[in-house]
């Protein structure tokens, strides 16, 4: 069973948590795990993309779009937009799965470990709750923690 943490920025709404999220997947990479990032659209694929590689002065997180077969993809941390995730994503390849959905997918339960941040937007944070619900309520008891943008 996936391991959620939500990670809830209090105070702030909008580009905080895209750096947080950037921080985290670092954090991620750095402690040799193999992550897909899974957002809404294709927009936001290229928004955080390029945030991945100016977020920090020293910091790089090697990353492309997700691979047809992303067990031969050298890049540790690979992208995807769209509301399902292909099969080759889910084959067990990926230690880490970073939601960037605003809803929620069975599919995320098939990682070892979900990171989820939520900010203050108002919308933001209904969609967060309901992800949370949904997670409790296929026996995953999510942790949180407040953090600091950045």
């Amino acid at each position: 069973m996936a391991e959620v943490r939500f990670y809830t920025l209090s105070d702030v709404a909008g580009p905080a948590r895209l750096r947080k999220v950037c921080a985290l997947t670092d954090q991620a990479f750095r402690d040799g795990e193999r992550v897909l990032v899974w957002l809404e659209n294709a927009a936001a694929m290229e928004q955080f993309d390029n945030l991945l590689w100016t977020f920090g002065d020293r910091t790089f997180v090697p990353h492309e779009p997700l691979a047809a077969d992303p067990a031969a993809c050298e890049a540790p941390v690979q992208l995807h937009a769209g509301a399902d995730l292909p099969a080759a994503a889910l084959a067990g390849h990926f230690t880490t799965l970073v939601m960037l959905r605003e809803q929620a997918a069975p599919e995320a339960l098939r990682f070892n470990t979900v990171i989820e941040v939520v900010d203050a937007d108002p919308a933001c944070r209904a969609a967060g709750r309901a992800r949370f619900r949904f997670y409790r309520e296929h026996g995953v008891t999510p942790q949180h923690s407040e953090v600091t943008p950045g």
